[in-house]
C-alpha cells in the first residue's frame, strides 16, 4: 500500500497499482485502486489509465484529484498508442492547470486538447496520418464534489451504499438510436451496433466531451472501467465487490477475475476510488467558502 501523497503522485501513469490512501487531513480524503489486465485472448493491451494526486493539503483544494482511464479503439492501428497519449496529455495538463480552476470547464479543456493530441500522434506515426482513435472517462476531485467527463463507452459509477449508479452515457451508435427512440434498450443490447463508437478521441478536430458533477459523501465509491468490465460484469456485481468497505486492491482483482472468467476477449481495466472523508464548502461568485 502506497503511504503519503508523494509516493501516489509518483505512480502517474500505470496498470497495476496498490491501494493507496493519503495522509490524513482536513480537505477530502480518499483511497484508491487501480488495475489493468490484457484479458485471456489479444495479445496486446490497449487499455491506459493513470492518476494524478495532490502533493500537500493545499494542493488538494487548490487541483485535488485526477483518475482517467482510456481504452484505445479495437480494429485501428495503433490504439495503444492513442490511449497512452490521450491519458499522458490529461495528466500533464491537470497537473500544470491553474490552481482553482473549475473543474468541469477544466475537464473539458483537457480532453478536447487530448483529442488534438491523439490527432497528431496519428499523423506523425506515418506520413499522411493512420487511424488512431481511443475513448476516454475521466473524473476529478476536490472539496466535496466530482467533475466526470468521457468520450466514448468507457464508464464512470458511482457507488452509494451498496447501490450502483452510471454517471456516463455510452456513446455508441445503438445508444443513440435508444435516446432518439429508433430502438428500445431491450434492442439495443442486443443490437450490432451495440459496441459502435458515435464519439471517440482522434477521428475529428472538434469532439464534443460530456460532462457532469455530482456531490460527494464519505462511504462513496466511484468505478471507472473499460468496456472489458461493464461488457461482463453486472453494476449490482461490482457495487457488491467494491461498495461495502472491504479492500479496494482484493475488489480490483476479483472483478477482473470474474470478466475473464466469463469472457476475457478483451482488456479489463478499472479504477476505485473510495471517499473517506469531504470538505464541505459552499460557492460565492465562483469561489468556494467552508460550510460548519
Amino acid at each position: 500500500m502506497y503511504r503519503g501523497l508523494q509516493a501516489a503522485a509518483a505512480a502517474g501513469v500505470g496498470g497495476n497499482a496498490p491501494a493507496y490512501r493519503p495522509a490524513q487531513n482536513d480537505s477530502m480524503d480518499v483511497e484508491f485502486a487501480e488495475l489493468s489486465d490484457v484479458g485471456r485472448v489479444r495479445q496486446g493491451n490497449e487499455d491506459c489509465l493513470g492518476h494524478a494526486a495532490p502533493a500537500a493539503t493545499e494542493d488538494a483544494r487548490a487541483r485535488g484529484w485526477l483518475f482517467a482511464l482510456a481504452d484505445g479503439v479495437g480494429g485501428h492501428d495503433l490504439g495503444e498508442v492513442a490511449s497512452h497519449t490521450a491519458i499522458e496529455s490529461v495528466l500533464t495538463g491537470f497537473r500544470e492547470s491553474t490552481p482553482g480552476e473549475p473543474h468541469a470547464s477544466l475537464l473539458t479543456r483537457l480532453v478536447r486538447t487530448a483529442n488534438t493530441r491523439v490527432i497528431d500522434a496519428g499523423h506523425a506515426a506515418k506520413s499522411g496520418g493512420i487511424a488512431m482513435a481511443t475513448t476516454i472517462v475521466a473524473c476529478a476531485l476536490r472539496y466535496d464534489r466530482v467533475a466526470v467527463a468521457h468520450v466514448g463507452d468507457s464508464r464512470c459509477y458511482l457507488i452509494r451504499r451498496g447501490q450502483p449508479n452510471v454517471l456516463t452515457r455510452d456513446h455508441t451508435v445503438a445508444n443513440e438510436h435508444v435516446r432518439l427512440k429508433l430502438l428500445s434498450k431491450e434492442d439495443a443490447a442486443e443490437a450490432e451496433t451495440r459496441h459502435m463508437l458515435s464519439r471517440s478521441l482522434g477521428n475529428e478536430l472538434a469532439v464534443n466531451v460530456e460532462v457532469n458533477e455530482h456531490q460527494v459523501f464519505e462511504g462513496d465509491v466511484l468505478l471507472l472501467c473499460s468496456d472489458g468490465l461493464h461488457g461482463s460484469v453486472e453494476a449490482s456485481e461490482m457495487a457488491a465487490l467494491a461498495g461495502h468497505g472491504g479492500d479496494l486492491s482484493t475488489a480490483a482483482s476479483r472483478l477482473v477475475d470474474i470478466a475473464n472468467q466469463r469472457d476475457g476477449s478483451d482488456n479489463i481495466s478499472l479504477h476505485l476510488i473510495r471517499v473517506r472523508s469531504v470538505e464541505r464548502v459552499g460557492m460565492y461568485r465562483g469561489r468556494p467558502y467552508r460550510l460548519p
